[in-house]
């Protein structure tokens, strides 16, 4: 395990890929898991804070994550509970538009098959946006479909949208969401947490 947790963070694949986007950065890995966790929050990748921090949802997206999980920073935080596996470990860069670039698949191709063996005690995974949802969960599927289908994967596996600000209108849009899919989630994470 510390193997493959030290190759993940010095990880370098991506170097010409983050230097040729606007930000010109060098790839930071934001390694977040250990094994024995009982909870997984799929991601997508780490934004711009997440990674001059080095800890992942290190923004206000992580302060609405733990509202709707019901948890408290240090809780979600503790690695030997819950593990944080995004589908690129390293912030993508920017798009023209200002937005994050997606992750590169080849972290994926590269880490998560021998970064879920580790996590074979996980009882509970959150599915965060369209990549980890397809990855986990195969096909494709807009975001909001796979959300109002929660209930086919619960209580093993919950598909939620990204807790961006920038999805702040998706959420009042889908009411149900917040009315209907996150009581049952906090029940679940309380069961499995406090089991």
């Amino acid at each position: 395990m510390p193997d493959l947790l030290a190759d993940i963070a010095a990880c370098r694949l991506c170097a010409d890929r983050f230097a040729a986007t606007a930000t010109r950065h060098a790839p930071n890995p934001v390694v977040w898991f250990r094994p024995g966790a009982r909870i997984l929050v799929a991601s997508q990748a780490p934004g711009m804070r997440v990674h001059h921090a080095n800890r992942p949802f290190w923004d206000r997206s992580g302060q609405r994550l733990r509202d709707w999980m019901g948890v408290s920073e240090a809780e979600f935080y503790d690695r030997s509970r819950i593990a944080i596996l995004p589908m690129a470990f390293c912030f993508p860069g920017y798009d023209a538009k200002g937005g994050d670039l997606p992750p590169p698949r080849l972290c994926a191709r590269t880490w998560r098959a021998q970064a879920m063996e580790m996590l074979e005690g996980v009882e509970l995974t959150l599915l965060i946006g369209a990549h980890a949802q397809g990855w986990h969960l195969g096909g494709r599927m807009a975001v909001t479909a796979r959300v109002a289908g929660w209930r086919d994967h619960a209580p093993a596996v919950f598909p939620l949208p990204h807790p961006s600000w920038r999805n702040t209108a998706w959420l009042k849009r889908n009411p149900w969401f917040e009315a209907e899919l996150l009581p049952v989630l906090r029940a679940r994470i309380r069961e499995v947490l406090d089991r």
